[in-house]
Parts: structure tokens; C-alpha cells; sequence
């Protein structure tokens, strides 16, 4: 057995294919109507037809929940930032925080109140840290990991360039 894939549930397929192509940049990969497929391992199903499925009345569909997120890494956070204060109507958890470790994330809502957290990759945290002027290990004190973590994540962006 393997895991294959996220599904959620939303009330307007087009208005939430619109959303994680225009803010996350998601594509479709298989559209069957009601149940849409798009790159990064997320599936959308109609409420109506996820209803039908489960055996459930309309009003025991219920979004904003708060329980569970959508967690997505970006290299670049600050063109990403960027481009998110340029689309209207985002319904924000928080701001920009940074986290004890270093590691910059936001949360905002999609569509259907669905949480999606975008958090600046951990090894752009580390090359960042690194070109503050932070050793190796005083970047792992800093984000309390190991020294060894720090190393990886500077050997792998040199696959990078």
C-alpha cells in the first residue's frame, strides 16, 4: 500500500482551481468534473459529491475546522511574500512569523477556509543563517538541530546551482 495523494473538499471547484494555480501555483493534472487532481499531491472533490460518498446530509459538511493544514516549502520566501500582498482577498491566519528555529511561515485560508502554511525552506534557512555570519554550529544552536543537518543542507545546495 501506498499514500497517493491529500483530498479536500470545496464548495466551488472552479473559484479553488483559480486559487492554488494563481497563489500556489498548482496545476491540474486530471480534471474528472467533481474531482480535480493537481500537482504537489492534492485532489479536490465537490462537497456535493463527497456528500454522496460518505453518506452525509449537506449540513454535516462542514468547513473551517482549524485541525489540519495544507503545508507547502518555498525557497524563495520573500518574492513569495511579495506576490501574496499583490492578490486581493486572501483571508490570513497570521502575518509573517518567524519560529524559534529561524524559519519564516505564513497561514492563510484558501476558498473553503481549508489553512495553507507556507514556510521559507529549511535549507534557505541554513544558507541564510550562513551568510548572516553564523558559523555551522552556531547556525544548529540557533535552530536547535544537529550539526550534521546544517552540513546537509549546505552540501545540497551546491547540487542546486
Amino acid at each position: 500500500m501506498k499514500f497517493l495523494n491529500t483530498l479536500i473538499i470545496v464548495s466551488n471547484m472552479p473559484k479553488s482551481k483559480q486559487f492554488y494555480y494563481e497563489v500556489l501555483g498548482l496545476e491540474v493534472v486530471v480534471d474528472m468534473g467533481a474531482n480535480v487532481t493537481l500537482t504537489g499531491g492534492i485532489a479536490l472533490q465537490t462537497k456535493d459529491t463527497w456528500a454522496k460518498f460518505i453518506h452525509k446530509q449537506d449540513r454535516e459538511i462542514v468547513f473551517g475546522g482549524n485541525v489540519a493544514e495544507l503545508y507547502f516549502e518555498e525557497d524563495d520566501f520573500d518574492c513569495f511574500i511579495n506576490r501574496l500582498n499583490d492578490i486581493e482577498n486572501i483571508n490570513y491566519v497570521h502575518n509573517v512569523i518567524e519560529h524559534s528555529w529561524g524559519q519564516r511561515v505564513i497561514r492563510f485560508y484558501d476558498p473553503d477556509q481549508h489553512i495553507i502554511e507556507v514556510g521559507e525552506n529549511m535549507t534557505m534557512v541554513v544558507k541564510r543563517f550562513i551568510e548572516s555570519g553564523l558559523s555551522i554550529e552556531d547556525t544548529a544552536i540557533r535552530m536547535d538541530v544537529p550539526v550534521e543537518y546544517v552540513k546537509s543542507c549546505l552540501e545540497s545546495l551546491k547540487y542546486r546551482n
